[in-house]
């Protein structure tokens, strides 16, 4: 009988989100690689190799590959001979345990996003528990886990259906995957789990993204099964719609496609749908009493040379003189190299906004909106002679309820975030001649670079959703809405959907 220590179990898990907050599974850069070498729009060319970038430096430097560090969710798969040397704790202690530290390591901080009382106060945890924990138990003498961090940006696009039996699963796919954005940040993966009940299809969606991919040696080997089938049936229609990268169009919205199913009701035919984004994190470990599971650093050589210049024609603005008459020739799908001062601002920075100026107590001390830019942001924490941690962009569509009161009563000029805008937002944007840029999601640690000075300005007590001042250099963004209210997010897709039907019809 294999004895498990509470102590090596701890340290797995802390050591595990240590791991994956800085290392990409190698499949998953390799699919990416693949997808950015055959890349044919330039737009996501670009946004592919900001994240193979990225990717290279967090591993070099042992920082987060995303600021949003994500919830925890682990799996752990307990043998039926396993005995623990302490009953003082429960798995789920133990799993918040491992947790906690390893948010709260000193060289390598993760920020902290789980709140508790999430229909009320919704007040930070401070430690990022606790995680979700499924446990099950299984033959055999010793413990197998899966722990992945899991995104809010990828999270929030999950999607639940309960069809009829004789329904097209693909067709449901590539009918919702529209209505889902670019806030998951694509390209990535779809786990999808089919059967069971509601609630047990959405822990095997969840559960199916902890595999490999290996969409390309299905591909090789020809599939067999139901599930192999629709794998490659359902990757071929998502990639055929033309999404593509961060959502600006292209050839490869998703890298593979994970299917878990289980047996349900003659009735029914429960699915769900959850993305992985491009900051894919995961791990799988196994423990037998010998220990604490022990993380083989990967070897960078296999990471992929890739380079990202900007051309001589760049558009290079200086946002501490820009006024709203200069962003009016500011053309959608334009790279533009943003330089001088910032501020920054998510949900509960806006909330407080809109109450101030509700209760005519106009913007808080030290904040001035007037021909600036606000940028969608919760940075990690600094650390060593860091100026500003991890600082990727956050998904713009949740501010879109206060983007008119924005534009309206606070002379704010343009925004700064990830993915696309509303219908209402767009119209707004072009009603008071604003724009919005997109920086890409999964490039936190190359965007935290550009950021040259960082300081709280307001709502310190927030946390990493405080209102900071940065200031940048030469950090990299595209116009996703320009101030006639053109919208990338509409037009890249479009086209890119016709481009590729016109190729498969000459294929």
């Amino acid at each position: 009988m294999a004895v498990i220590r509470q102590q090596d179990f701890i340290d797995s898990i802390e050591d595990s989100l240590q791991f994956i907050s800085y290392y990409h599974p190698l499949d998953y850069i390799k699919a990416v690689e693949k997808a950015y070498n055959k890349e044919e729009s330039q737009a996501a060319k670009d946004a592919m190799a900001q994240i193979l970038i990225n990717s290279r430096m967090s591993a070099e430097g042992k920082r987060p590959l995303c600021q949003d560090t994500g919830i925890v969710t682990c799996f752990v798969k307990i043998g039926m001979g396993v005995q623990w040397d302490k009953t003082d704790l429960t798995v789920q202690q133990m799993v918040d345990e491992g947790t906690r530290r390893a948010y709260n390591n000193k060289d390598n901080p993760l920020r902290a996003s789980i709140v508790a009382d999430p229909a009320g106060a919704r007040k930070n945890t401070k430690d990022n528990t606790p995680a979700v924990v499924h446990i099950d138990t299984v033959p055999g003498e010793g413990i197998e886990v899966m722990i992945a961090a899991k995104g809010g940006g990828s999270e929030n696009k999950s999607k639940m259906v309960m069809l009829n039996p004789n329904d097209s699963i693909a067709d449901w796919v590539v009918k919702t995957l529209p209505t889902m954005g670019a806030g998951w940040c694509p390209p990535g993966m779809l786990g999808i789990g089919i059967g069971g009940t509601a609630e047990k299809s959405a822990v095997l969606a969840k559960e199916s993204l902890m595999d490999p991919v290996d969409i390309q040696e299905l591909m090789d080997i020809g599939a067999e099964t139901t599930e192999e089938k629709l794998r490659l049936e359902i990757f071929k229609k998502v990639n055929d719609l033309g999404i593509g990268a961060q959502g600006l169009g292209g050839l490869t919205t998703v890298v593979d496609i994970k299917i878990k199913s289980l047996p349900t009701h003659a009735a029914s035919l429960p699915v769900t749908m959850i993305p992985n984004c491009a900051a894919t994190r995961h791990a799988h470990f196994h423990l037998d009493g010998s220990g604490a599971a022990e993380f083989t650093p990967p070897d960078l050589n296999d990471w992929p040379e890739v380079t990202w210049e900007v051309s001589k024609d760049t558009r290079r603005v200086n946002l501490d003189d820009v006024k709203k008459d200069d962003i009016q020739e500011w053309k959608v799908g334009e790279t533009v190299l943003l330089s001088g001062k910032m501020l920054t601002g998510r949900d509960a920075a806006h909330k407080r906004i809109q109450t101030m100026l509700d209760n005519g107590e106009g913007l808080p001390d030290g904040v001035d909106l007037t021909d600036r830019f606000i940028y969608y942001v919760g940075p990690v924490d600094a650390v060593g002679d860091e100026v500003v941690g991890p600082a990727g962009p956050t998904t713009a569509t949740r501010m879109d309820k206060f983007t008119d009161l924005m534009l309206e009563q606070t002379g704010l000029i343009g925004m700064i975030g990830k993915a696309e805008r509303g219908p209402a937002t767009v119209n707004s944007i072009a009603k008071h001649k604003a724009v919005y840029l997109m920086a890409v999601g999964g490039a936190a640690y190359l965007v935290s670079k550009a950021i040259k000075k960082s300081r709280v300005v307001a709502f310190e007590d927030l946390g990493m959703e405080a209102i900071y001042e940065f200031e940048v250099k030469d950090m990299p963004v595209t116009v996703a809405v320009d101030s006639t209210g053109a919208n990338a997010h509409e037009t890249g897709p479009a086209i890119w959907k016709v481009k590729i039907q016109e190729a498969n019809a000459t294929a």
